[in-house]
């Protein structure tokens, strides 16, 4: 007898109701392998969109958590894992943001990339997926960096440094040893602290090998050092979880970077007082 092979499926999501079901519908049209099935673990932090109602009505089977409004990214998917890993044993882990909508076949690119890596002899491995920012366009928009550049998918997997957390499996061996994200983050910089955690501990990282969904990206300049914002306005975005998130950012630069986070928080400051300068530069 075939032994079935289980993912939780990772989800966190505010106030983007029809963004959410968007996103189930893809997740529940995909084609799975033969004795795969996934559970749905899904935070609803404190929307008042009436989100969390709305997808227990449309699928009962989901499993939807109460967050409190306060939890963002980070601390969404730590207890959508949590409450996963309490729940069952899991092979995988699937991390999947609510904006974030499938092709039919992500969910197999994802894991024969996988088999790939590991038939290739390497260690246990994370596999990024690669998404596009529209359903109309081919440009790559989220999935992994080698540096600061996101790689493009070219029909083989490829080692990555940096993972953008939109859309992310992780092996049970993985998570076995390296834990829940961690709650040192509240809302970003949880997805490339595990992939360089991972890497440390003699893991893989690699994206799929063609594009596979579709998430918008956050195009602009942000907000704490845009030179069209006040001050007070920068200021307040400096510090904010949906911002730069100085005290956070400082932390993961301290934990991989050393003495040189000296140097990109003299550089953030630097930006968030004299914000025409960092202006200059993108141009």
């Amino acid at each position: 007898m075939v032994k079935q092979k289980q993912i939780a499926v990772l989800i966190t999501c505010h106030n983007r109701k029809n963004k959410t079901l968007a996103c189930l519908q893809h997740l529940y049209a995909s084609n799975l392998p033969a004795n795969y099935f996934f559970d749905v673990f899904l935070v609803d932090d404190g929307s008042t969109d009436g989100t969390g109602l709305a997808v227990k009505a449309e699928y009962p089977e989901v499993r939807v958590i109460a967050g409190n409004g306060q939890l963002y990214w980070n601390k969404g998917m730590h207890l959508a894992w949590e409450t996963a890993s309490n729940e069952k044993d899991y092979d995988f882990y699937l991390w999947l943001n609510d904006d974030t909508f499938l092709d039919v076949e992500a969910i197999n690119e994802l894991l024969v990339c996988l088999a790939l890596s590991l038939n290739a002899n390497n260690p246990q491995t994370i596999i990024v997926g690669v998404c596009k920012t529209s359903f109309n366009s081919n440009k790559v928009s989220y999935g992994g960096r080698a540096d600061l550049d996101l790689l493009i998918p070219n029909g083989i997997i490829q080692p990555c440094k940096y993972i953008n957390g939109n859309l992310v499996l992780v092996p049970k061996l993985v998570f076995k040893t390296l834990g829940n994200l961690s709650t040192e983050y509240t809302h970003g910089m949880g997805d490339y602290d595990y992939g360089l955690r991972a890497l440390k501990q003699g893991f893989n990282c690699m994206i799929t090998r063609k594009i596979i969904a579709v998430c918008p990206v956050n195009d602009g300049i942000p907000m704490w050092c845009n030179p069209k914002v006040p001050i007070r306005q920068r200021f307040a975005n400096f510090h904010s979880p949906n911002g730069l998130n100085i005290s956070e950012y400082l932390i993961f630069r301290r934990k991989f970077w050393g003495w040189q986070w000296i140097i990109f928080a003299t550089k953030s400051y630097v930006k968030l007082l004299f914000p025409q300068l960092f202006f200059n530069n993108l141009k």
